[in-house]
């Protein structure tokens, strides 16, 4: 059956502009934002000017267009107030929109809503700084060799079992950490592959030890829902065979460098940032502020998961 075509958000135009700059084929960027070939192959070619793709023109394309195909306006007052408790709950707008189409039946796009966040800072608004990146743009990629030391008897991610990328079981998880600044502290965060369920600790230090013990903290409640853990070569992961044999579970390595390949732990960091932004001291940050990040972040509708929060996909599978 052939997929609809999906309207691609200001965040994805911006992964497309950064992947295709890197090398990446319309196939593997297609894959690496959840799209389909067709969605990427008809962007480039509708918004590709002299200077080839560029993400900002492209949305501004967009923008206009969708602009001038919608004549009647469907932001009533109750829906702007409605969207708006949202974005203050850190929804995205196509969480929003996604989850607006499918439990009010109100088929109101997230350029709309984009729109409106951006009416509303241009007025003095603070709706902007819900967003996620709040209109930052991204970083590139970096490039070059790995500079970091080699972990005893690490297990590369070539050796991971097939079973864990079709993301049909519960228990296959991808971990990593979050640096404050200063190197002030720092993150724990591991997130579920199938569901994208997050579970996140503060450590003091970011040594082997502590993050070793945070982690078997946090992935212990799930013990019978831990199959595999996906790592970055950070040496703080230097205590693997210990987690491992607590949890009784494998620990695999992903190639440096290779982000992508523990993508969704790269964009729970992400989500975890719009709490925890750069440059904050999080040796000060509490565990009561953590939970309530993680807590607002599983209890969030995921495109991904049908508009499905990760909490919802998780009693799901383990019934």
């Amino acid at each position: 059956m052939k997929r609809q075509y999906q309207q691609l958000t200001y965040e994805q135009r911006c992964q497309i502009y950064t992947l295709k700059k890197t090398g990446f084929s319309q196939r593997a960027i297609a894959n690496e934002i959840g799209t389909n070939q067709s969605t990427i192959s008809r962007e480039l070619s509708r918004n590709s000017g002299d200077r080839g793709y560029r993400y900002k023109q492209a949305q501004r394309a967009a923008t206009e267009r969708r602009k001038a195909a919608c004549k009647v306006t469907k932001m009533t007052v109750s829906m702007v107030r409605l969207i708006e408790s949202k974005l203050r709950l850190e929804w995205s707008p196509e969480q929003i929109s996604g989850w607006l189409k499918v439990a009010h039946g109100k088929p109101i796009s997230h350029e709309s809503i984009y729109l409106h966040v951006w009416n509303d800072k241009q007025a003095g608004g603070d709706l902007y700084q819900h967003l996620r990146r709040q209109g930052k743009k991204y970083d590139k990629r970096r490039h070059g060799k790995s500079t970091r030391g080699q972990i005893k008897n690490r297990v590369g991610i070539e050796e991971r079992p097939a079973i864990v990328d079709d993301r049909g079981r519960l228990g296959d998880w991808e971990i990593d950490t979050m640096i404050g600044k200063g190197h002030q502290g720092a993150l724990v965060t591991i997130v579920e592959r199938t569901t994208q369920k997050v579970l996140c600790a503060q450590v003091a230090h970011k040594t082997a030890a502590e993050v070793t013990k945070a982690t078997i903290a946090l992935l212990m409640p799930y013990k019978n829902y831990v199959h595999t853990i996906t790592a970055d070569n950070g040496k703080e992961f230097s205590g693997h065979e210990k987690i491992a044999k607590a949890l009784d579970a494998e620990v695999y390595f992903a190639h440096p460098y290779s982000s992508w390949e523990r993508g969704l732990n790269e964009n729970s960091n992400g989500l975890l940032r719009q709490y925890f932004p750069k440059g904050t001291n999080l040796k000060l940050v509490g565990q009561c502020e953590v939970r309530k990040a993680v807590r607002r972040l599983n209890t969030r509708p995921r495109k991904t998961l049908g508009y499905k929060t990760p909490n919802q996909r998780w009693m799901e599978m383990a019934a």
